[in-house]
């Protein structure tokens, strides 16, 4: 075979691979000496115009990490003998600071008196831990479920309204209503409106007679008032603090003869 018959053949064999056409079959050690000598690309690493190209290199970004405040977790918890930094600042389990102590040093105190490292700040260097007994611990979690426990829950403001001509035991069982409420830690607002035939004078000092019917102690958030044109008066009741409740135990009569007085002494003011 002549050598211009060669080139033609070996010609239509690279169009037809190329186009994806059928063509003549060559081997594929005399296509790969042409395809090197003449620097075609072989048709079998083109990609077809309708495949997708896929980089095997390519990698999914990893999901960001969301930023958590200082307070995200607010817990209390050991740590464990896993200590992160190498240099620590320990505090001793009474409260004495113990100064920077190596990671090794601090897990020997741990292993010696039986005591469980908590960290109380990571954010200085270095960061500062504690070491505390189980029973620390405990009650360390009992005050912060306590306060969280207290900031999430919302006071509810209860609210009671009847007339000053009410019966005595219709009065008997709103009391004891009010004092339900207050002990599941509700404020309530009392709202004492005129009857019809009855005068509108002095309801702030008939509202205040009804509350001190109250057995149970109570504090006020605003003390009663006349509303609406002297119409009816209001006040608004709370639970007692912990001082209150304290000052009551030592001196149960006083302090209520002490608020008459001042009550009694501001009407006679305001009559006069």
């Amino acid at each position: 075979m002549s050598a211009g018959c060669v080139r033609r053949v070996l010609s239509h064999t690279l169009r037809a691979t190329c186009t994806g056409r059928p063509g003549i079959w060559t081997p594929v050690s005399r296509f790969l000496k042409y395809s090197e000598n003449s620097n075609v690309i072989p048709g079998a690493r083109r990609l077809c115009p309708l495949c997708t190209a896929v980089d095997d290199t390519e990698q999914t970004p990893a999901p960001k990490k969301k930023k958590q405040g200082p307070h995200a977790h607010a817990t209390i918890s050991s740590v464990g003998r896993k200590i992160p930094e190498r240099q620590i600042e320990v505090i001793s389990e009474t409260g004495e600071n113990l100064g920077i102590l190596h990671r090794a040093d601090v897990i020997r105190i741990m292993d010696e008196q039986g005591l469980k490292l908590v960290l109380l700040s990571e954010h200085k260097d270095p960061p500062i831990y504690r070491l505390m007994s189980g029973k620390q611990i405990h009650e360390e979690q009992l005050k912060l479920r306590e306060k969280q426990k207290a900031k999430a829950a919302p006071v509810q403001v209860k609210e009671l309204t009847f007339s000053a001509g009410i019966a005595s035991h219709d009065l008997t069982t709103k009391l004891k209503q009010v004092e339900s409420w207050l002990e599941k830690k509700h404020h309530v607002r009392i709202t004492l409106r005129s009857g019809r035939a009855e005068p509108a004078d002095n309801l702030d000092t008939t509202l205040d007679q009804i509350v001190q019917q109250m057995e149970a102690m109570v504090g006020f958030v605003s003390k009663p008032k006349v509303i609406r044109d002297g119409q009816a008066a209001m006040c608004v009741l709370r639970p007692p603090s912990a001082k209150e409740l304290s000052q009551r135990e030592k001196n149960p009569t006083a302090a209520p003869q002490s608020d008459t007085q001042s009550k009694t002494s501001t009407v006679s003011d305001t009559d006069t």
